[in-house]
């Protein structure tokens, strides 16, 4: 064996299919072609994780299997398989270590497109051959077939038909390509084409690669490979932005944009999916770098068109919190965020504020009011308009509100009580210079208030104060109670006789506790069973029990002690929600993306349970 000339690939040169190729191509004739068996396992651990690069590397042993067959090479597979903790500490090199040693053992010619493998490899006095990058022409790619000019996005299933949203950002219509399905071979022949495209295309690389899931940016298409076990089929979507829009396009006031460019700023772009909310932040960086700005952008994947002139960072080892601390070495004046959407997201996006850095962030909301208290609670609320001073809706590829962002003490909009000055945050909208959101603390409750022609759609002073009410009260008593709000200082509160000495307290020194907490009058009177009380204008009543509301990852979560075992109708506002029964803990849980866990999280400060009538 040790006189015959052997060879020895590296997990490199096999995926890239280079080694397959010299072959066919001739060289390397009367050569023993030697596989070391911990490249089959790192190619295997690869494949079992749903990576293609995996699939791919298997696939080219399986092309010299065939070549050995049909006499044209021979293939021999030599080595130990690595342990399971080597197969962990691939990365560290532990595989690569073992593959070299097989050429070590045989004496033989080590081949790699790896320039760190080969350098490690001379270093140890193996006769190394690297593989440099071929430069070649790029083909078109197949994927490029089922785009038109007006095609957004092509969406590729296996045992569907394709699909494509066609048209204009705001009116786009989902048609099919073809009435022919997709098929496995299909689609797994399109990812490895685009595996191949990552590695020789400079404007193309592989931004993901998880268990069942990758992510390329090629050139301007951001394209999304999921599979089993992370999907139930085989699919690809291909997304390509249709127009490079300038901030000019836009129809924005010369006072946003002198706005913008007299200091750093912290804004938000906000809008539903598909609005075209990265559109105008790449509009924003180019008009910015225009002015003179340094221009940065984090970006995962790195997707937003914008010159080479503005550099775009991806997460530093998965970890976006690592990106900013190198990103506050480098000092931008403005980096534009996109996506903001976790919660480790906005802390990132707050320090670098913070620390002087102008921000962009894009977010997805429904409504331009919404960006702002997706801060709520990650962000302390008095420096909310330090880290975000303006907030820019676009819905249908259009600006359609613009929001200032302040910070006052005053009463707050409904109250009238001078001792109830607290701070507040103002949402102003920018053209009218309207107030139309009032946010502060009222209690334990964070509120954000509609004002003015809004408030008209909302619910108003009168019922978050009953609210309030009636959240201190039952600490007291074992009923529900009721509640008429009289006055913006004074309620009246019915409930059974026997509660009341609780709430009265020894000498009324509950009571007033209570008014004085609250900053209300409070007049208990019995409650009559049977007799209805009609609503008068300008009141408000509550009945039944506040639950406490918290948010996890999954779910909403409604508690409300004493009601074990229960069954329960909950309502935000008088407006029915769900039935459901109490859990052992006084729980309730609502899975987080239902229409009833949005309306309940969306105003917490009015939402009830009361006893069914199912009970």
């Amino acid at each position: 064996m040790t006189e015959e000339l052997c060879i020895v690939p590296d997990t490199s040169v096999i995926i890239d299919g280079r080694i397959t190729a010299k072959l066919k191509e001739g060289e390397y004739r009367q050569a023993t072609v030697i596989i070391p068996e911990a490249l089959v396992s790192e190619l295997e651990a690869q494949a079992n994780r749903g990576r293609e690069i995996g699939f791919k590397g298997l696939e080219e042993l399986k092309e010299l299997s065939e070549m050995a067959k049909r006499g044209e090479i021979r293939l021999e597979y030599q080595g130990k398989r690595p342990s399971p903790e080597q197969v962990k500490l691939a990365a560290t090199g532990e595989i690569d270590s073992m593959i070299r040693a097989v050429a070590v053992e045989n004496k033989a010619i080590f081949i790699t497109s790896d320039k760190v493998q080969a350098e490690v490899a001379r270093a140890k006095g193996l006769d190394v051959e690297y593989l440099y990058p071929r430069v070649e022409e790029l083909k078109p790619l197949h994927i490029a077939e089922f785009f038109t000019d007006d095609t957004l996005s092509v969406h590729l299933k296996v045992n569907v038909p394709p699909m494509a949203k066609r048209g204009t950002i705001g009116n786009q219509k989902l048609v099919k390509i073809r009435d022919e399905v997709c098929t496995d071979t299909e689609l797994h022949a399109i990812v490895r084409e685009l595996i191949e495209r990552a590695k020789r295309d400079p404007d193309s690389f592989l931004e993901m690669d998880f268990t069942g899931a990758t992510v390329f940016q090629i050139g301007s298409m951001r394209i999304a490979a999921a599979q089993p076990p992370f999907s139930d089929g085989m699919e690809i979507t291909a997304v390509r932005p249709i127009a490079v829009v300038r901030l000019e396009d836009y129809r924005l006031s010369k006072e946003l944009k002198s706005r913008i460019i007299e200091r750093q700023r912290g804004i938000l772009v906000a809008g539903p999916p598909g609005a075209g909310k990265s559109t105008f932040a790449a509009g924003v960086a180019e008009f910015l770098h225009d002015k003179g700005f340094i221009v940065k952008t984090m970006e995962s994947p790195r997707d937003l068109q914008v010159r080479d002139a503005i550099t775009q960072y991806g997460p530093l080892e998965r970890d976006m919190e690592k990106t900013a601390d190198i990103m506050l070495l480098v000092r931008p004046d403005y980096t534009i965020y996109d996506e903001v959407r976790k919660t480790k997201d906005f802390y990132v996006f707050a320090d670098m504020r913070m620390a002087g850095v102008g921000m962009i962030g894009v977010v997805h909301a429904t409504r331009a009011v919404d960006a702002i208290q997706r801060l709520i609670g990650r962000v302390e609320l008095g420096i909310i308009p330090q880290v975000v001073d303006t907030v820019v809706f676009i819905e249908k590829g259009e600006i359609s509100k613009v929001y200032d962002i302040g910070f006052t003490v005053k009463v707050p909009h409904g109250m009238i009580e001078q001792d109830l000055s607290r701070p507040v945050i103002t949402v102003t909208d920018f053209e009218t210079r309207k107030v139309e959101y009032e946010i502060y603390t009222y209690g334990e409750q964070v509120v954000v208030m509609p004002v003015g022609e809004v408030a008209a759609k909302r619910p108003g002073i009168w019922d978050l104060g009953a609210a309030a009410v009636q959240r201190e009260l039952q600490k007291y008593t074992r009923d529900a109670i009721e509640i008429e709000v009289v006055s913006d200082s004074s309620a009246t509160v019915y409930m059974n006789e026997e509660d009341i000495p609780n709430v009265i307290g020894r000498g009324g020194k509950n009571i007033d506790q209570i008014e004085k907490k609250l900053g209300i009058h409070l007049e208990i009177r019995e409650r009559r069973e049977g007799k209805k009380k009609e609503k008068k204008a300008g009141k408000s009543e509550v009945s039944g029990f506040i639950p406490a509301v918290e948010s996890t990852k999954k779910y909403a979560v409604l508690t409300v002690a004493g009601l074990a075992g229960e069954t329960v109708d909950v309502y935000s506002g008088e407006d029915y929600l769900f039935t459901a029964t109490v859990g052992r803990k006084g729980d309730v849980k609502i899975g987080k993306d239902t229409d009833a866990a949005y309306r309940i999280m969306e105003n917490p400060s009015i939402v009830t349970m009361r006893r069914s009538a199912k009970s």
